[in-house]
Protein backbone atom coordinates (compact mmCIF):
# COMPACT_ATOMS: atom_id res chain seq x y z
CA UNK A 1 0.00 0.00 0.00
CA UNK A 2 1.37 3.35 -1.07
CA UNK A 3 2.72 6.21 2.07
CA UNK A 4 0.53 8.37 0.67
CA UNK A 5 1.67 12.29 0.80
CA UNK A 6 1.75 13.34 4.63
CA UNK A 7 2.28 17.28 3.49
CA UNK A 8 1.95 20.50 5.01
CA UNK A 9 1.42 18.79 8.48
CA UNK A 10 -1.58 16.81 7.23
CA UNK A 11 -3.04 14.99 10.26
CA UNK A 12 -2.94 10.88 9.56
CA UNK A 13 -5.46 9.44 7.31
CA UNK A 14 -5.32 13.12 5.25
CA UNK A 15 -3.80 13.42 2.13
CA UNK A 16 -3.26 15.76 -0.46
CA UNK A 17 -2.06 13.43 -3.84
CA UNK A 18 -1.70 16.77 -6.09
CA UNK A 19 -3.40 18.15 -8.81
CA UNK A 20 -5.04 16.78 -11.96
CA UNK A 21 -5.90 18.87 -15.31
CA UNK A 22 -9.21 18.88 -17.06
CA UNK A 23 -9.15 16.90 -20.45
CA UNK A 24 -11.20 18.80 -23.59
CA UNK A 25 -13.84 16.55 -22.76
CA UNK A 26 -14.38 17.08 -18.89
CA UNK A 27 -12.34 14.37 -17.66
CA UNK A 28 -9.97 13.88 -15.55
CA UNK A 29 -7.33 11.22 -13.96
CA UNK A 30 -7.36 9.86 -10.33
CA UNK A 31 -3.66 9.64 -9.36
CA UNK A 32 -2.25 6.35 -8.70
CA UNK A 33 -1.51 6.82 -5.37
CA UNK A 34 -5.25 8.22 -4.36
CA UNK A 35 -6.73 5.13 -6.75
CA UNK A 36 -4.66 2.20 -5.03
CA UNK A 37 -5.39 4.00 -1.19
CA UNK A 38 -9.19 4.19 -1.69
CA UNK A 39 -9.31 1.13 -3.56
CA UNK A 40 -10.28 3.05 -7.50
CA UNK A 41 -10.28 0.54 -10.33
CA UNK A 42 -11.55 0.64 -13.82
CA UNK A 43 -15.32 0.19 -13.88
CA UNK A 44 -15.92 1.70 -10.16
CA UNK A 45 -19.18 4.34 -9.58
CA UNK A 46 -18.10 7.56 -8.13
CA UNK A 47 -20.70 9.98 -6.46
CA UNK A 48 -20.18 13.76 -7.61
CA UNK A 49 -21.06 16.04 -4.83
CA UNK A 50 -21.17 19.94 -4.89
CA UNK A 51 -21.65 22.66 -2.63
CA UNK A 52 -21.00 26.63 -4.35
CA UNK A 53 -18.85 27.82 -1.36
CA UNK A 54 -16.94 24.50 -0.97
CA UNK A 55 -16.45 22.82 -4.12
CA UNK A 56 -16.71 19.51 -4.96
CA UNK A 57 -16.49 15.77 -3.44
CA UNK A 58 -15.60 12.47 -5.57
CA UNK A 59 -16.49 9.53 -3.25
CA UNK A 60 -17.58 6.22 -3.48
CA UNK A 61 -21.00 5.59 -2.92
CA UNK A 62 -20.67 3.45 0.22
CA UNK A 63 -19.01 5.64 1.93
CA UNK A 64 -21.77 8.42 1.61
CA UNK A 65 -24.52 5.86 2.36
CA UNK A 66 -22.57 4.90 5.35
CA UNK A 67 -22.20 8.64 6.77
CA UNK A 68 -26.03 8.88 5.94
CA UNK A 69 -26.86 6.02 7.31
CA UNK A 70 -25.33 7.69 10.43
CA UNK A 71 -26.92 10.26 10.83
CA UNK A 72 -30.29 8.70 10.34
CA UNK A 73 -29.66 7.05 12.77
CA UNK A 74 -28.98 9.43 15.27
CA UNK A 75 -32.35 10.81 14.21
CA UNK A 76 -34.03 8.00 15.59
CA UNK A 77 -32.49 8.51 19.44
Amino acid sequence: MPKGKQLLGMPKGKYIFGTVKVGERGQIVIPKEARERFSIGPGDTLLVLGDAQSGIIVSKPDLVRDAALKVFQNLDK
